[in-house]
């Protein structure tokens, strides 16, 4: 008895720590984290790839490959021929150190002397040109792979846009005002393209100019106010103000509800009140905010078809107590409300299919950043860093949203290195058009102080996002 017990206590402290680290494991916060430095480290190793590769090719010699940077130390290391390939430990990024180049390193020793066989500078332009671009183009071909992998696998599944023939439900009033939407809209296109899947509709305005609505048998077309970004920012919580319109249908009283002996039943939809037909929430909800504190004769459906009538009482705030069923998109779609679209590729079909999802991510992306760059849209304000890529990942383990979500960070860092910032690779694609274009190479000096100030951009840009990260964490 005594061995049986002795036994069982260090078996149940080991079953203990290993239950609390599944329970720790499965924290949604803790799968985004685990999400997030999966996806980070697989584009950072591929990103590095597309330099090491072509410069091996070339016969340029790479001191170093490593994932993530290590200053004055490294978790990991071990050198195999002439290369040493770590993992550092300040997870912000990685990077090949190729012999007789100035990069991010700022090892500057080695081009005081006389340059090598083996070395970048020596190699002709047009190689240099192809270790340079061979990250940015790693990373765009990846995201494609990606799309064209989701395509054939999973397809794709969305509400048509043109199936809401009663229009969309503005949810947030001053924000729909401000855009100029109402309540039973249709909108038709943006920016003259036509919206194919409502989930797409709200990315779509954010990036456009202008859009089309069909209200009342008439096409209005719309400017997008400059500060509409700026708008949706103020308050995220409303900033996805667009639904589908939904009918009013009781799930279950409040404590304490008013109307708790109402002769409500789980599944009953209001049609009428006082009479007058209603179909959607939304009429349910005007009429209760214009008669606060009143009561109404309503017709209910029940969820046998059968009707009855009822009288309803109204809060002062204009509520009725009470808690509206949630419906699934089959039982809307069951009612008419809207239709689900379901497209499947064949791997043929799936290759376009990818290649149209890259470019237009791409597209949409740059759109986005425009608007960034221009402080009249507050876009600047919603620029956020690493805990905002991390929200990105699903909270719970679902591997087509994982690699969607890989595929867009894996277009936002080829854009973003292509961009002409010196320490960047465009900053390096820049000065070696130059230097084909003109025929003069800019000087070791010049590079080095251009990779300094390079630094300091990024630098600023990364405090500037991971900073407004802070400053929503600490108040909004």
């Amino acid at each position: 008895m005594v061995f049986g017990f002795s036994f069982f206590k260090p078996c149940k402290s080991v079953l203990l720590v290993v239950f609390n680290f599944l329970h720790a494991i499965m924290n949604p916060l803790v799968i985004q984290i685990i999400q997030f430095f999966l996806s980070l480290s697989l584009l950072i190793v591929l990103h590095e790839l597309g330099h090491f590769i072509p410069a091996k090719l070339f016969k340029t010699r790479v001191e170093k490959f490593y994932l993530f940077f290590d200053i004055k130390y490294s978790l990991f290391k071990k050198k195999i021929g002439e290369t040493v390939y770590g993992i550092g430990w300040l997870p912000l990024g990685g990077y090949v150190k190729i012999s007789g180049m100035i990069d991010e390193s700022m090892d500057t020793e080695a081009m005081k002397e006389e340059p090598k066989p083996w070395e970048f500078r020596s190699k002709p332009a047009w190689q240099r040109l192809i270790i340079m671009l061979g990250g940015v183009t790693v990373n765009f071909i990846l995201a494609v792979l990606i799309y064209i992998g989701l395509a054939f696998a999973y397809g794709d599944e969305y509400i048509a846009n043109d199936s809401l023939r009663d229009g969309v439900w503005v949810t947030e009033k001053t924000i729909g005002d401000k855009i100029g939407i109402q309540t039973g809209d249709r909108i038709v296109a943006v920016d003259g393209e036509p919206v194919e899947a409502f989930g797409k509709l709200f990315l779509e305005l954010i990036n456009g100019n202008k859009f089309t609505i069909e209200r009342d048998g008439k096409t209005i077309e719309k400017e997008i106010p400059v500060d509409f970004i700026a708008t949706l920012l103020d308050d995220e919580e409303k900033a996805v103000f667009l639904r589908w319109r939904q009918p009013f249908v009781f799930s279950a009283l409040q404590e304490n509800s008013i109307n708790a002996n109402s002769g409500l039943k789980e599944g009953d939809e209001i049609v009428t009140i006082n009479g007058n037909p209603v179909r959607f929430r939304d009429e349910v909800v005007t009429y209760l905010n214009n008669n606060k504190g009143g009561q109404f004769t309503t017709t209910v459906k029940g969820a046998d078809g059968t009707q009855r009538e009822l009288e309803l009482k109204v809060n002062s705030e204009g509520a009725l107590e009470i808690i509206v069923q949630a419906l699934t998109q089959d039982e809307y779609e069951n009612r008419g409300i809207l239709r689900i679209e379901t497209r499947t590729y064949s791997f043929v079909d799936a290759i376009p299919a990818g290649i149209n999802r890259g470019v237009s991510t791409l597209t949409g992306y740059v759109k986005q950043l425009k608007k960034i760059f221009n402080p009249q849209t507050g876009a600047y304000k919603g620029v956020g860093g690493f805990a905002a890529i991390g929200k990105l990942f699903p909270d719970s383990w679902n591997w087509p949203a994982f690699w969607s979500t890989t595929a867009l960070i894996s277009i936002i860092l080829a854009f973003m290195n292509i961009l002409p910032i010196p320490a960047l690779d465009g900053g390096h694609v820049m000065f070696l058009l130059y230097e084909m274009i003109t025929g003069r190479k800019p000087s070791d000096k010049f590079l080095e102080y251009a990779q300094m100030v390079g630094f300091f951009v990024l630098i600023a840009l990364l405090l500037f996002a991971n900073g407004n990260d802070v400053y929503k964490w600490l108040f909004k």
